[in-house]
Order: C-alpha cells, then sequence, then structure tokens
C-alpha cells in the first residue's frame, strides 16, 4: 500500500510498520488459538491490543487527511478499522490492521534516500591529503588545505582537490565527472580534478580550488538539492483511492439516509474495504522486483515500477549506455610499405607489457584478427613518452603525434588527417608504418534498440546527453539513430535537462557514472546501468547489473505487465466490490457477509497478482546483437 502522505516513510516509520505487522499477525494467531481452544472469553484481549497499537495511529492519519480534503485508499482503510470496532468484528479490524501495516513495510522496502547517498559521496573521498612544505611532506586535513598549497598524491589515491601538475607523469581515472571512458595523461601544467583516481605514479600539483569548492564538492550539493526537490509521486493505488473512496462513502450515506438504519451503512463500509488496493497492488509489486532480481535488475524504489512504462522521453548518458565504455581499435592506416597484419602482430607483441588504457584495445583487435604475437623484448615506457620495443630484430615504437613532431619531423607529412577520438602512430626500424584510431564504439544493437523504443513503448522523444565532445557525441548520434545531443554538460546541466524534460513528459533517465547520480535521482525514473559505481546506485531508482541494452527493454515490458496486471486486480475488485456495496445499500448482503465477499474478492485479486512474479513465455520482444 502506498504511504499515506506519497513521501518515504521516516526512519521511525520503517521500525515501527513491521513491528505492527507482526504484532497483528501473533494476534490472530493467538485469538484463533484461544477461540478454539476453550479460551474464547479471553480471545478478544489479543486483538484489543493489536488495533490499540496499529488501529490508532491508522485513525489518527485518517483524521490528518480529512483535515486536509485528501481521499485516499488509506481513507477507506481507516474508515474499515472503525466501522470493525463499532460492529464488534475484531478479528476484521485486525486483519485491516495488518493490510495496513503491512502494506507500509513494503512500501519502505528498499527506497533510496538523500542520506544514503550522500554517505556514499563523501566515503569516496579521503579524509585528509598529503600537503608538501619546504621539501617536507605531512598529512593535513581536507579543510586545512588552502589554495596555492603544494599537495602530493600517491598511487592509487583519491585527488583531494582541484589542482595543477607540477611535478610527475602518469595518468588518472576522470571517468566519474568527465563521462569519458579513457584514462587521462597527467604531465606538468595538465589539471587534476577531485575525485579522480590516480594511475601508479605519484604526482605533485598545486591546489587551485580549496576542497569545499571543488568540482566534487559541487556533485555532493547538486545531489543534495536534487533529494530536496525531487518531486512527489501520486502512487497507483492512491490514484484509484481518490474515487473509489468517496465513491464508496457516498453509497453508504445514500443506504443510510434513504433506510435509516446504520447496518446498512456499516454493510456497505465493511463490503467496500479496498482490500485489492491494499494488498493486490503491493503483491504486484513484489512480484514485479522479485522477477527482476532473477533477469539481473535490482529495484530499490518499487515507485519506478508503476512510473518506467509511461515515460515518453528517454535520457541516455554516452559513455557505457549507448556504448561499450571502452576505447575500441577502429582504423589501422597502414603507410606505404606495410601491411596492417604485420604491424599489427608488432605492435600488439609489445603492448602485451603495456598498462596503457589503449593497449588493450590493440590486444583485442589482435585477438579478433587471428593475428600471431612473438616474443618482445627491451620494453620501454617512459610516463608521457609512449612504448617501445623489440621484436624478432625489429625497434617498433608506439608514441603520439605531437611526439612524432619532435623527433621525426619529416615523417608527420605521411600522416593522415587529424579526426576525432583517440590515436596513436606506429614507427617501425624508425620509420613511420602506422596511425592507429579509436573510438569507444557504439554498440551494434544501438541502432535497432533506438528505434525499437517508439513502436514498442511508446516512446516519443530520445535524447543523449555527455561530458565529451561535440564530434563524439554526434558521431554516436548519428550511428545510432538519436537527432537530440547535449555535449560537454557537466552533472548541474545533466540535472537541469532533466528538470526542464520533466516539465514535458514523464522521463527516464539511463546512465553509469557517477557524473549522473543528481540527474538519476530527480528524474521520473532513475536507471543505473551496467557496472554502476554505489554512489550511482545509491541514486537510482532500478539497476541493471549487466551491461546489455536487452536488460532496459525487460525492464520497460517488467514494468508495463506489472501495471497491467495491478489494474487488473485493483479495478476487477473495485468492480466487484461496488456491485456488493450496491447489494449490501439494497439490503441484500448483511455486514458479515460484506465481509466474505470481501475476503473472496481479496483471494481473487491476489492471486491474479500474483502472476507478475511468474515469467512470461516472451519477456522481451528485442533481439540482441552480441558481439
Amino acid at each position: 500500500m502506498a504511504a499515506f502522505d506519497g513521501e518515504p516513510p521516516s526512519s521511525l516509520a520503517r521500525f515501527v510498520d513491521p513491528a505492527i505487522a507482526v504484532l497483528c499477525v501473533v494476534a490472530i494467531f493467538v485469538h484463533l488459538g484461544l477461540r478454539f481452544g476453550g479460551g474464547e472469553a479471553w480471545g478478544s484481549i489479543p486483538l484489543f491490543v493489536a488495533m490499540g497499537l496499529g488501529g490508532l495511529p491508522v485513525v489518527w492519519k485518517l483524521l490528518q487527511r480529512l483535515i486536509r480534503f485528501e481521499f485516499g485508499s488509506d481513507l477507506i482503510a481507516g474508515v474499515s478499522i472503525v466501522t470493525s470496532v463499532l460492529l464488534e468484528e475484531y478479528l476484521a479490524g485486525t486483519i485491516v490492521v495488518l493490510m495496513v501495516s503491512g502494506g507500509e513495510t513494503i512500501e519502505s522496502y528498499a527506497v533510496q534516500s538523500a542520506s544514503s547517498v550522500l554517505r556514499a559521496l563523501a566515503r569516496r573521498m579521503p579524509s585528509n591529503a598529503h600537503r608538501r612544505v619546504a621539501g617536507q611532506v605531512s598529512d593535513v586535513a581536507l579543510d586545512d588545505i588552502a589554495i596555492d598549497d603544494v599537495l602530493v598524491l600517491f598511487p592509487h589515491e583519491i585527488c583531494p582537490a582541484d589542482g595543477v601538475v607540477l611535478e610527475g607523469h602518469g595518468v588518472m581515472d576522470e571517468s566519474f565527472l568527465t563521462g569519458e571512458p579513457y584514462q587521462m595523461s597527467k604531465t606538468p601544467g595538465t589539471e587534476v580534478i577531485s575525485g579522480a583516481l590516480n594511475g601508479e605514479s605519484a604526482i605533485t600539483f598545486r591546489a587551485t580550488r580549496r576542497p569545499v569548492d571543488s568540482r566534487y564538492a559541487q556533485i555532493m550539493r547538486v545531489m543534495a538539492i536534487s533529494q530536496q526537490t525531487r518531486p512527489r509521486m501520486r502512487r497507483l493505488a492512491d490514484q484509484l483511492g481518490a474515487w473509489y473512496t468517496p465513491l464508496a462513502l457516498a453509497i453508504g450515506v445514500v443506504a443510510w439516509f434513504l433506510t435509516g438504519s446504520w447496518h446498512r451503512f456499516l454493510a456497505v463500509i465493511i463490503t467496500a474495504t479496498p482490500c485489492p488496493l491494499l494488498i493486490a497492488i503491493p503483491v504486484a509489486i513484489i512480484g514485479a522486483i522479485s522477477l527482476s532480481a532473477r533477469r539481473g535488475i535490482i529495484i530499490k524504489n518499487p515507485a519506478v515500477l508503476e512510473q518506467a512504462g509511461l515515460c515518453q522521453t528517454i535520457i541516455f548518458d554516452k559513455t557505457g549506455t549507448l556504448t561499450y565504455g571502452q576505447p575500441r581499435l577502429t582504423e589501422e592506416l597502414a603507410a606505404p610499405g606495410f601491411a596492417a597484419p604485420e604491424v599489427l602482430s608488432l605492435v600488439a607483441s609489445v603492448e602485451r607489457y603495456s598498462k596503457h588504457p589503449l593497449a588493450t584495445a590493440i590486444q583485442r583487435r589482435a585477438s579478433d584478427s587471428g593475428v600471431s604475437l612473438s616474443e618482445a623484448s627491451q620494453i620501454s615506457e617512459p610516463p608521457g613518452q609512449g612504448l617501445t620495443g623489440f621484436v624478432n630484430g625489429r625497434a617498433v615504437q608506439i608514441t603520439s603525434r605531437n611526439q612524432l613532431a619532435e623527433s621525426h619531423r619529416d615523417a608527420v607529412a605521411l600522416l593522415p588527417p587529424i579526426a576525432s577520438g583517440l590515436e596513436c602512430v606506429v614507427l617501425v626500424d624508425d620509420k613511420y608504418a602506422a596511425t592507429y584510431r579509436f573510438r569507444d564504439e557504439p554498440r551494434v544493437d544501438g541502432q535497432s534498440f533506438i528505434g525499437h523504443l517508439s513502436p514498442r513503448h511508446q516512446v516519443r522523444r530520445v535524447l543523449i546527453v555527455s561530458g565529451d565532445r561535440e564530434s563524439e557525441v554526434r558521431y554516436l548520434a548519428e550511428r545510432v539513430g538519436v537527432k537530440e545531443i547535449y555535449s560537454q554538460q557537466s552533472p548541474e546541466d545533466k540535472l537541469n535537462l532533466v528538470r526542464r524534460e520533466m516539465t514535458l513528459a514523464p522521463t527516464l533517465f539511463v546512465g553509469d557514472g557517477i557524473n549522473d547520480a543528481p540527474a538519476l535521482a530527480t528524474a521520473t525514473v532513475g536507471l543505473a546501468f551496467g557496472s554502476a559505481s554505489d554512489i550511482t546506485s545509491e541514486a537510482a531508482g532500478a539497476v541493471i547489473l549487466e551491461n546489455s541494452l536487452g536488460k532496459i527493454d525487460e525492464f520497460l515490458h517488467i514494468s508495463r505487465r506489472m501495471r497491467t496486471i495491478a489494474l487488473q486486480s485493483a479495478l476487477g475488485g473495485i468492480a466487484v466490490s461496488l456491485l456488493g456495496m450496491v447489494l449490501a445499500a439494497l439490503g441484500y448482503v448483511p455486514p458479515v457477509g460484506g465481509a466474505i465477499l470481501q475476503e473472496v474478492i481479496d483471494l481473487i485479486a491476489v492471486l491474479n497478482a500474483v502472476r507478475v512474479a511468474w515469467p512470461p513465455a516472451l519477456l522481451t520482444d528485442f533481439s540482441e546483437v552480441t558481439v
């Protein structure tokens, strides 16, 4: 059942509601044991306790809602509890309390909170930094770092502040902020950003901002703001209860007004108890959560299951969603006199000993091409100066265009024009041999998946947003068939874009980086994709564990199927309840008969809702292409 105010339950409620549910179950069993064990005179006592501890809070919330003129599914539940007391139907009243508390417990399951996200962000940052003064290095707290302080960053440490490199050569992983999947080379004069993960070389840099003013701190502030301003969603049970509750009360009042019998009113209200709303919908949600988990989709906020199928706009972060999230060798431009397979064999033989982020891409291409590798010797890889080695007596050098211009100016004229993406230059026996170009390639099934969204899921608009350069984003968009792109976007820009789109239509945001966390937390549905970080996972409403577009399709189908079955249970149960209420108003159904009728309705509605957990024969209609 939905939370009374449409908001995540408080910390206290997360403990109180399960306790009340357990108390009701114990009270019911004790009551039945006493009733059929000869202690019927004492049988009502456990029910009194359960209704006192659990029913009074529900009635109190009922009064609060009446004051605010709100008529949700909880209102009729509260009226049912009061009615059961007046009718001395204490067992029925305790069951209604169990429905309410059990529904609240389900609602609070796995709902994210701003504090957990911010704690995850804070855990990533170090508690101190290594400051160098007069040649001596000492540890200081982050709050003590000032602009122009000289800081030393050891291998595999998180950068504590924004700054400029003074000494050292190495690489840093900045993907959490920039969205680019590559490790960035760091040499004197280049910038470093807080939160980036250092590679295997120590780096000395000068702080240009205090940690509290750094880019990472800005992400934390944006994250906090996005959580505080997160829009309240009207849940499915409340949407139905908004008209069902006043109608049920009206039928009961009319029956009393025309007949003067309170028994007619009480019979109508007991028959109207919205158990299909209180039980069937949560059962359907739990079934969808279970089915999703078996399919590698973790539902952290059950509300996303109700909303995902309604989203008309989908925003994809570029890296790792519609792309593979890692550079691939896309072009081998061999120089005249050199055969591409021969050069690839030489380069891959040397790259086996490199830790450069492009080495893996070269190794993968060599494996796919089936070229043979040879033993390499005299491997040398000075930071920032490329890789050299000898293979079968031939000197092999992998370097950059800029490095080539310094050492072999005559070879620069042989190079192909500069293109977007990354590249490296190959020299064999001191002669220009090839240029290799790399890209974070679009998924081979990306175009078919984008084309699948509109006819199958009624998605009207698809956008790509990225912190990467416009040329890279446009390249991806053209390959997958997306027309709207936003490049060089900061976390704040992504957040503002999501807010703007949400004013036009329900919006689903798909991302996999820490820089996506604010947008994920704010979107109608935030979906963390692939091997997302713990921070991204905390901010998202759902997490797809496999790096697969097909899983996004499954998630959308599970959401739509859950909503369809939940509506079948709820609307079907309400329709039969309305018929029972009319019969009760006419005097054909007494209060006890109404309670029995409602139990039958409950059973049918819940059994139908359980179907959500059973995987259908076809859970997706999108055929993936694997590589």
